[in-house]
């Protein structure tokens, strides 16, 4: 079941639903089924190499103050 945003043209109300196939989705403040399906955009992330964030390493390289093994994180 895809989730897709729409615009409610009697009242201006924007909202995401789930659409089952054969069912016509309707607006969840004024209950009208005059909608228009709006283009979604999702976040992503392009970051070059040299600037991802680096990702916890092995017990102690995570920099916790109280030394390796205080974080409560299992040991990788």
């Amino acid at each position: 079941m895809p989730i897709y945003e729409y615009a409610c043209r009697e009242c201006g109300r924007r909202f995401e639903t789930l659409v089952r196939s054969g069912s016509e989705p309707a607006c969840p403040g004024c209950g009208s089924q005059a909608l228009d399906k709006q283009l979604s955009v999702f976040a992503t992330a392009s970051v070059a190499p040299e600037r991802a964030p680096a990702f916890a390493g092995p017990c102690g390289s995570c920099g916790h103050p109280d030394g390796p093994g205080a974080c409560g994180m299992p040991p990788h």
